[in-house]
């Protein structure tokens, strides 16, 4: 087996510019597929990232039974939620957990009424993460103590014409289902660039919904914040043999179709890689035709000498797996440099904010990541491709009969 090795190893030099060349070909192709996978991290950190922790952090554990009754936006008490915190708190990547009690309600003044989302939050646990708190544009956050007071978005305020200071009437549900109404005061509006958001969720104090909705010192839902997106699954696997008697959930469950369109993005690069490879994977084939063809006499002396077809063939495949071993290597090498450099500068992506809405959360510059997420993957794919162009140059040369080979001019 070494002598094949080392006949296969020499071959692959014995035309050094086509080497270079295709090797160059698969290299970059694994090099722009680690790019791309590591902006695509950075995009999911800075846009999926951010999203999460305006809809609810990373992961959401609600009381058992929530998910059947979803729809209606229940407010089931969590049985312990000090003991929720405390075990969330206790795990790796995990910088914050708040209390919050979610409900469906109505906000209304002169100008008309919207339809909404009321929050109510702990001020001080989400404030040093909280994107809302943030992005104050008028007024200020929300206090402990604060009552009849409300934090509503700008898109909501310019469609009510709301100033600080107004009042407004605001109905939500209580713990029995029954209408609970009161006149808030504006103490602030949050400005995230998303209309359809903003329009569409308020916040008052955790204090305020406890009393306003008839749960006096309980909450419904503990959001939980990882660092980075990713951990959700790991830390669901946690909590959940910990928290027998709730529901953990990470945010691709309860918002699933931001789920959707990050993994469309991720199937949309692996179908785009594996046809870049593909076509990298072309000049080996060719490149190992033209070995035939320039290497007939030497293969029928090969033959001559007694080497069997399936051994020539096997010369032939570990061309191309050398080849294809050779071009990972440069491919990594030069990924790295190029995301390592990214990471450092960052890439400026401000002007495409109002592109979408999820874009407006992009707070200037997107970091990509190392791009060594699917590596492996990407890497296997790049050998795969190598050895499958290998196969017909393989079985040709295996097919030569020696005498006709050695007469070749």
């Amino acid at each position: 087996m070494l002598l094949y090795l080392r006949l296969a190893w020499r071959n692959i030099w014995r035309h050094r510019r086509r080497t270079v060349i295709i090797v160059l070909a698969m290299g970059l192709s694994l090099a722009f597929m680690m790019f791309y996978d590591g902006l695509l991290d950075g995009f999911n950190q800075a846009i999926a990232g951010n999203a999460v922790r305006v809809l609810g952090g990373n992961v959401q554990v609600h009381a058992a039974g929530y998910r059947e009754k979803v729809d209606s936006s229940p407010l089931l008490p969590l049985t312990d939620d000090t003991a929720v915190i405390q075990a969330a708190l206790a795990q790796p990547n995990v910088i914050a957990a708040a209390r919050r009690i979610q409900t469906g309600g109505l906000i209304s003044n002169r100008e008309g009424s919207f339809a909404l989302n009321i929050i109510g939050v702990e001020p001080a646990a989400e404030a040093p993460i909280s994107l809302i708190a943030k992005h104050i544009v008028a007024g200020r956050y929300l206090d402990a103590a604060d009552a009849d007071s409300i934090l509503i978005g700008k898109g909501l305020a310019d469609a009510l014409s709301i100033k600080i200071g107004d009042r407004v009437a605001m109905v939500g549900s209580d713990v029995h289902k029954q209408n609970r109404q009161r006149t808030m005061t504006v103490i602030g509006v949050y400005d995230l660039g998303i209309p359809s958001l903003e329009k569409g969720t308020a916040y008052i104090s955790l204090a305020e919904a406890q009393t306003l909705f008839g749960l006096q010192d309980q909450a419904t839902e503990v959001q939980i914040t990882l660092k980075q997106v990713g951990g959700e699954a790991a830390l669901v696997k946690a909590l959940t043999p910990l928290l027998p008697n709730a529901e953990v959930e990470s945010w691709e469950k309860n918002y699933p179709e931001l789920g959707n369109a990050v993994n469309r993005k991720n199937v949309v690069m692996d179908i785009f890689s594996i046809i870049i490879v593909a076509i990298a994977g072309i000049g080996i084939l060719n490149l190992l035709l033209m070995a035939i063809y320039e290497r007939t006499r030497e293969i029928g002396l090969l033959g001559a000498m007694g080497m069997k077809p399936r051994e020539i063939a096997a010369i032939f495949i570990l061309e191309g797996a050398f080849i294809g071993a050779v071009g990972v290597i440069a491919g990594i090498v030069t990924g790295l440099a190029i995301n390592l450099s990214l990471m450092q500068v960052g890439m400026d992506y401000s002007q495409f904010a109002g592109l979408t809405d999820y874009m407006a959360l992009i707070s200037g510059k997107v970091y990509p990541t190392l791009g060594v997420s699917k590596l492996f993957m990407r890497s296997a794919i790049v050998l795969v491709i190598a050895i499958l162009a290998a196969l017909i140059p393989a079985l040709l040369a295996a097919k030569r009969e020696p005498s006709a080979a050695l007469h070749h001019v």
